[in-house]
């Protein structure tokens, strides 16, 4: 089975921090949200993993290879922003039996096993949801999907789709893909997977779903400080106390940050080689080799290599960034 990772966006709903690196590679609970992804997926033997990359990629691409050294990588350029079925059918040439297509801007607690062996042709994973109307749903009758509505105005289902998707035979898609663009479907110039999904329902092909149990957002700094929280809650690390300081459980505090006076946590994450000196840090991720000094942070971000201090407040700053108050 191979892992397609469309991962070329700009991620403009997380900057500052997206104008440095590309959004797979932020920081939420010590990792990498790409990273806790992959954690995910390595245990079901992968063939091969497919990285669609755009702005910032030479830096996922190095990641991926020092973190993965031993596993089968593809990284495949999308040069222009002309949506979902445009980056995923430049892996055709790389991918051809079974698949798993998953965008990578939110972490999850899904079931992998036993997908080949499904009577259908596809599986979309989806997630209940109290209010559909700001996702794609899946209308389902019997035991199949029968039609995808994007962000419906009436309740017709509360199955939202979160983005992950895994097909028996991937080709099935890229035909799919093919007539979509024959036929134009698109959306404000860009081209939606969906629409490609629904091409299939059309032609006949079976598609079911699997629900996850449960599904975090890392769009937006908000919803990566909450999916922070959830993983550290989920998971909690159990970083030693430092002399001389506090760390408030639930927290991930790397072994080569360095702590003076300080109280850390709960929620919060200290990367390696950042400074935490006469400070709160709470509910809030501090990237690498950073330095915080006689401030209370919380519900904060603070990239690699920044520094903070004066008094209480609310940060959200990029990479490299010096902030004195």
């Amino acid at each position: 089975m191979d892992i397609i990772l469309p991962a070329a966006g700009f991620g403009t709903r997380l900057r500052p921090h997206t104008w440095s690196k590309p959004k797979p590679l932020v920081t939420v609970a010590g990792k990498p949200m790409m990273e806790h992804i992959l954690d995910r997926l390595m245990p079901y033997g992968p063939s091969k993993l497919v990285f669609i990359t755009g702005y910032l990629g030479d830096q996922l691409e190095a990641w991926a290879r020092t973190r993965y050294p031993g596993v089968d990588l593809v990284f495949v350029h999308q040069p222009e922003m002309l949506g979902q079925t445009d980056a995923v059918l430049r892996t055709r040439d790389y991918c051809h039996d079974d698949a798993i297509v998953l965008y990578p801007d939110a972490l999850f607690d899904a079931d992998f096993s036993g997908l080949a062996d499904l009577d259908a042709d596809a599986v979309a994973f989806t997630k209940v949801i109290d209010d559909p109307s700001a996702y794609g749903v899946a209308v389902v009758e019997g035991d199949r999907v029968t039609k995808l509505v994007e962000k419906p105005k009436e309740p017709v289902s509360n199955l939202g789709l979160i983005g992950i998707y895994y097909f028996k035979q991937i080709g099935q898609l890229f035909d799919a893909m093919d007539e979509q663009i024959e036929r134009k479907i698109q959306l404000k110039g860009e081209y939606y997977m969906t629409d490609a999904i629904a091409i299939m329902i059309e032609q006949g092909k079976k598609l079911v779903t699997r629900d996850v149990v449960a599904w975090e957002d890392c769009g937006n700094v908000d919803a990566l400080l909450q999916t922070n929280a959830w993983l550290l809650s989920t998971d909690p690390p159990s970083p030693a106390q430092r002399p001389g300081s506090v760390i408030v459980h639930p927290s991930f505090v790397h072994r080569e940050a360095v702590l003076e006076n300080a109280v850390v946590g709960p929620h919060a994450s200290i990367g390696a080689g950042t400074v935490v000196r006469n400070a709160v840090v709470r509910d809030a991720i501090v990237e690498e080799n950073s330095m915080i000094a006689d401030v209370v942070i919380e519900h904060s971000v603070v990239g690699a290599r920044a520094e903070v201090s004066g008094t209480a407040r609310q940060i959200n700053i990029g990479d490299t960034a010096k902030v004195t108050v």
